[in-house]
């Protein structure tokens, strides 16, 4: 089972913009725990793979370690971190994708806490 967090931008981003609708996209992202392969993959920087999964008319944004994505079986994928963070909607999505990559280059996983 991987590990799913939400970067606390993110989260107060979700109980803002969704109100009461804002447990189930938590539910949703957390769901990632049991099934890590899940999401549309969007590239990769560093080795680090950027991640989508689509709830509606938005798009959330996470990251994770590509190698161990690839290579571990799912009984194997306990320490694998998926990081929750960025969120759009369809119009803006390239902008945040870009976004996202620009972080990683420069100050890699870390510029998300």
């Amino acid at each position: 089972m991987a590990k799913v967090e939400i970067v606390n931008s993110l989260f107060e981003e979700i109980e803002k913009k969704f109100k009461g609708e804002s447990h189930k996209i938590i539910d949703l992202l957390e769901s990632l725990e049991d099934n890590p392969k899940k999401g549309k993959s969007l590239g990769t920087v560093g080795g680090i793979i950027i991640k989508e999964l689509k709830y509606k008319n938005f798009r959330f944004y996470f990251i994770t370690d590509g190698f161990k994505l690839k290579c571990m079986d799912e009984k194997s994928l306990i320490d694998l971190l998926l990081k929750f963070v960025r969120m759009s909607d369809k119009k803006h999505q390239q902008k945040v994708i870009t976004e996202i990559k620009g972080i990683l280059l420069t100050l890699g996983p870390s510029g998300f806490e």
